[in-house]
């Protein structure tokens, strides 16, 4: 009985029960992949996810359909304002560019530093020469000794017959560099010693360097050997020893010879005549001052002097050239 009741409820129901519909087709919920985001060329993958309902209907299609909208509407937004920054950013580099164009050119920015660099330098050049020049160097000439003076007969290079002379000299002097910032290198023209127009002896200073705020005696070796004089030579040659003049006396017999002392003769002028030349280098020889000092002694020579200290400090004059 109980086997016949199953049955025939089993068999009531599937009488009963209305024939179903056709299964209708899943929906699916699309969700955008994160692997990638390459600017405006982004791929877009998406991940499939069934959503059935026991019934065989998708009850939240719906809610799917907006929410897939909602995320397209948000990438389609995403890409839109990529572009946009894409192209403000674009259009500022070519603004900048345009500025960088219409503005001045780089070489132009090297050639004003070059030229205000050399105007820097060259008024620093100025200011350095200015302060320099003013400091010039002081020389005193002190003396000059006569070792030998010698006057003899002979013959000159055409075989003349005249007198020649043979001196040797010593001439000091002191030079003193005032320079506070630099020093000097000192040379000079020919020292001539002169008597007559005609140069009896010479010299010259050895090339020297003088440091800042110093000095120094200088001492210069002149040398005369057998110049010719041309017949103006008789008032160098010393005179000859006076001759005895006898004189009678009443007390004694015979003569008494008395030597009478000569008349001094008279001064030998001479003339002393170079130019001392003081170079000093501040910057190079683009500062390069130059001190030219020209001098002249007048020297009265005395055979009586010979081998002696003769005073020139107040017979020289210093004058600048």
């Amino acid at each position: 009985m109980h086997t016949n009741a199953a049955d025939s409820e089993v068999t009531s129901l599937s009488a009963s029960s209305p024939t179903r519909s056709p299964r209708r087709p899943a929906y699916f919920v699309q969700s955008p992949s994160r692997d990638s985001h390459d600017g405006e060329k982004t791929a877009t993958s998406f991940h499939s996810t069934p959503v059935l309902s026991p019934m065989g209907s998708p009850p939240h299609s719906h809610s799917s359909s907006s929410r897939f909208s909602k995320i397209n509407g948000s990438k389609r937004k995403q890409h839109a304002g990529d572009r946009k920054f894409a192209r403000i950013e674009e259009e500022g580099l070519l603004h900048d560019g345009d500025r960088e164009e219409k503005g001045l050119p780089r070489r132009c920015y090297v050639l004003a530093f070059v030229v205000g660099f050399s105007l820097l330098f060259a008024f620093f050049s100025l200011i350095l020469y200015a302060a320099a020049k003013p400091q010039k160097p002081k020389i005193l000439v002190k003396s000059i000794t006569f070792e030998q003076l010698k006057v003899q007969a002979g013959q000159d290079a055409g075989g003349i017959g005249t007198d020649m002379i043979t001196m040797n000299a010593t001439l000091r002097m002191m030079y003193r560099n005032t320079g506070t910032f630099f020093g000097v290198h000192v040379t000079s023209s020919p020292i001539d010693l002169s008597f007559s127009q005609i140069t009896i002896g010479s010299g010259t200073i050895k090339k020297f360097y003088q440091s800042r705020k110093s000095q120094r005696t200088v001492i210069v070796n002149m040398i005369g050997d057998k110049t010719p004089l041309y017949g103006s030579g008789s008032t160098l040659v010393p005179p000859p020893p006076p001759a005895p003049i006898p004189i009678k006396s009443k007390k004694k017999k015979g003569p008494i010879v008395i030597v009478e002392p000569p008349a001094p003769p008279a001064p030998v002028p001479m003339r002393l005549n170079f130019t001392v030349r003081s170079h000093a280098y501040v910057l190079g020889k683009l500062v390069h001052p130059k001190f030219y000092k020209r001098i002249v002694c007048l020297i009265n020579f005395e055979h009586k002097k010979l081998n002696k200290h003769i005073a020139l400090t107040s017979n020289c004059t210093v004058t600048s050239v």
